[in-house]
């Protein structure tokens, strides 16, 4: 007890060379005494290993690979099995202290039996990374680099919703004038994570890159179609996979859209049906089977995503619809960003259709730049790309000279076309 004391006193003030004896003797001598033996430790050993070298800053990284391991052992409660594998796992790759096969041979059991556990975005793109690279070598086949990557992404996708509904709820409060200075930490805190997880999100998607290809996918399932027909999980997963690739026009997806149907008819499988009308020019028929989607989806986060699906479809046809469906996803999910960069990319669109002069053409920029920002604001896992959006937007709205010129400083412009509404007009 003393020695836990004189450790902890210690590692507070960040003075771990002299932690380090004392909290050694407690971890040592009586693991199960205070969790902060672990909390403290893994500080501890940090330090002592950014500080040595040779043999001693290998038994260091021994040690705390060792501790990690304990924190489990003596609190499991406080730490859980998959949190000490993403501890192992995420020094590991960042100190280059394992190969590809042995970060994914660490990872994949807890994976395939607890994925739902995994909450750091970072393992996750640490265990994908090191699968795409053993399939680069040809290690691995490019069928389980698909399923683990939906997978992923799809555990990623839970990770986001849980931040951006907290975020969502902050900014309702915050907009109410009620936020509080606890709030506004944790706003910033859920803010941060989001925004990290889009990255990793991104780079998963770029390590990804070529191999999920219409030119792969279609091969790949045209081979496996006979012998997995009947596989209802691989003939979503291919189905919705050959979506989100554009990879519609071939007839092996109406042909896999036919078997879903068969199996399990979703709401997903009439937005596919929907689009394959889209596709035939039977906007009608398209319409109804995407309403038909809404009506048998009963999640409101699934049911976003629908309305967001049929939104960029119909895009092609109408503009108007598509903010119509847009706006839908919003309403059933307020943290859904891809959707105000939606409807921004539409009013971006419709420079040329709103306005009599070239000020009022180039005004709507500005409006398509606040739905941009607001897509970043409401999901921070998109805010990169939300902000790179609306600045784009914002250069090509009117300048300041063309304000000047026009005498319009701090004036209102309204839109007459579909667009409607209005947007102020910069002070210069």
């Amino acid at each position: 007890m003393t020695n836990l004391s004189i450790f902890a006193e210690h590692a507070k003030v960040k003075n771990y060379d002299a932690a380090y004896e004392p909290w050694k003797m407690v971890w040592n001598t009586c693991p199960d005494l205070n969790k902060a033996t672990f909390s403290y430790g893994e500080r501890i050993l940090k330090h002592k290993i950014k500080n040595s070298s040779g043999a001693d800053k290998d038994g260091h990284e021994q040690d705390l690979m060792k501790l990690y391991d304990d924190s489990h052992k003596y609190f499991p409660a406080k730490f859980s099995k998959v949190d000490v594998l993403t501890d192992k796992a995420n020094y590991k790759s960042d100190n280059n202290l394992a190969s590809d096969e042995q970060l994914y041979d660490m990872i994949k059991p807890l994976f395939d039996s607890d994925l739902k556990s995994f909450k750091n975005p970072k393992v996750l793109y640490i265990y994908f990374s090191s699968l795409v690279n053993l399939h680069n070598a040809g290690k691995k086949d490019l069928q389980e680099v698909f399923d683990v990557y939906d997978d992923v992404t799809e555990q990623n996708e839970v990770i986001n919703k849980s931040y951006t509904d907290r975020i969502n709820t902050y900014l309702q409060k915050e907009e109410a004038g009620t936020l509080t200075s606890k709030d506004k930490r944790n706003l910033g805190v859920y803010t941060r994570n989001s925004e990290l997880l889009g990255k990793v999100s991104g780079s998963i998607d770029a390590k990804l890159g070529q191999l999920a290809d219409c030119e792969n996918l279609i091969p790949l399932y045209n081979k496996s179609f006979d012998s997995k027909k009947n596989d209802v999980q691989w003939v979503k997963k291919a189905v919705s996979r050959m979506f989100s690739k554009e990879c519609t026009d071939d007839p092996l997806f109406s042909k896999m859209v036919e078997v879903q149907a068969e199996l399990d008819p979703s709401a997903d499988v009439y937005v596919y049906l929907g689009t394959l009308k889209s596709k035939a020019n039977d906007k009608n028929g398209a319409i109804a089977d995407f309403n038909k989607a809404v009506e048998l989806e009963t999640d409101n986060f699934k049911k976003s995503r629908i309305l967001y699906r049929i939104a960029t479809i119909v895009r092609r046809s109408s503009k108007s619809q598509a903010r119509n469906y847009a706006q839908k996803a919003i309403d059933a999910n307020p943290s859904n960003g891809r959707a105000y960069l939606l409807i921004a990319n539409l009013y971006a669109g419709s420079a040329n259709d709103c306005g009599s002069t070239v000020f009022e053409k180039r005004a709507i920029y500005w409006k398509a730049a606040e739905m941009a920002r607001r897509a970043g604001r409401v999901d921070p896992s998109l805010k990169g790309r939300a902000n790179q959006t609306a600045a784009s937007y914002e250069a090509k709205a009117p300048d300041k000279t063309m304000i000047f010129n026009a005498d319009m400083s701090g004036k209102t412009v309204t839109f007459s076309c579909w667009v409607g509404g209005s947007v102020k007009v910069p002070n210069l």
